[in-house]
């Protein structure tokens, strides 16, 4: 399961790449779709490796892209693991 997910805001990208370019996990790729302005936003090709590391957010001039981390639900927390108990008499 994706530890992130990356929201793409089409119409206000211009297509530079640079949150291609500087995806540690190669999640991104350029779309052959335009958008209005005529551009090709990104869209994301391994949902499955993000991260929710935000580098994409970080590069981007246009603040058209960013990501963020799963929140943990109730039933997916961490369990604690099972303390030993010893029987001291």
């Amino acid at each position: 399961m994706a530890k992130g997910r990356v929201a793409i805001v089409v119409e206000r990208c211009k297509a530079c790449g640079f949150c291609v370019e500087f995806c540690p996990t190669k999640v991104l790729a350029l779309s052959s779709a335009f958008n209005s302005k005529g551009y090709h936003p990104p869209h994301v090709v391994a949902p499955e490796k993000c991260s929710g590391c935000d580098l994409c957010g970080m590069y981007c001039p246009d603040f058209a892209i960013y990501g963020y981390k799963n929140p943990v639900t109730k039933n997916e927390a961490p369990q604690p693991e099972a303390e030993e108990v010893r029987n001291e008499g």
